[in-house]
């Protein structure tokens, strides 16, 4: 297994640009989140959501979301069935939600539920760039210390390998995300992440944003 990655120059430059591409973006995008926002408080409930995943160096963090998800989604045994149950506690994540409102539909096939990350990025909880930010029960459910230190030895990203190339497609049952996530870790780069951002960009056009 590779070493986990310490390329310095590479994670300097990359956190510039990730302050001066969230930055930009926010003041392209605010008046689109602003009306999403209203939208979703209107839909009833509040306009945004927030979970703890676990970022770099194991420290955990509240990643930020646009609710897309019926008021108290939380409360599972209220809306999945005892098929649906099984089905997230292996996946973390169902392909057809029944918590998921109309309009939060919409919001994850075109992945606009996730704009509110680039809050994220701006603290310094996320990359633009990175696996994906996980609950501290999924990593312990699907990946091996050594595996979670890899994982967690860079930032989360609001896009990265696995959702760029399968998302759907793949799963924590038969391993092939935990080994997308993994193939990423170890071969961190700028022309990695230009890859993954152009394929991402192809990925939410086609219309399979969402996860």
């Amino acid at each position: 297994m590779e070493n986990i990655p310490k390329h310095g120059i590479y994670f300097f430059f990359k956190r510039f640009f990730d302050i001066f591409l969230s930055i930009l973006a926010l003041l392209v995008v605010w008046p689109v989140m602003l009306i999403i926002a209203l939208l979703v408080r209107r839909d009833g409930g509040k306009a945004f959501y927030a979970q703890t995943r676990m970022g770099k160096g194991d420290k955990p963090f509240s990643l930020y979301k646009f609710r897309s998800m019926m008021p108290n989604a939380e409360r599972l045994e209220d809306f999945l069935t005892p098929e649906e149950m099984a089905e997230y506690k292996k996946e973390y994540k169902l392909v057809h939600d029944p918590r998921v409102t109309p309009l939060g539909h919409k919001l994850r096939k075109s992945s606009l539920d996730e704009l509110p990350q680039l809050f994220n990025i701006l603290r310094g909880d996320m990359s633009i760039v990175g696996p994906r930010p996980l609950l501290d029960a999924e990593l312990k459910g699907n990946y091996t210390l050594e595996e979670r230190a890899r994982l967690l030895s860079v930032r989360p990203g609001l896009t990265g390998y696995w959702q760029a190339v399968a998302r759907n497609e793949s799963s924590y049952k038969n391993k092939e995300r935990q080994q997308q996530e993994l193939y990423y870790i170890g071969r961190v780069s700028l022309g990695m992440d230009i890859k993954i951002l152009f394929m991402t960009v192809k990925r939410v056009f086609s219309g399979k944003g969402a996860v």
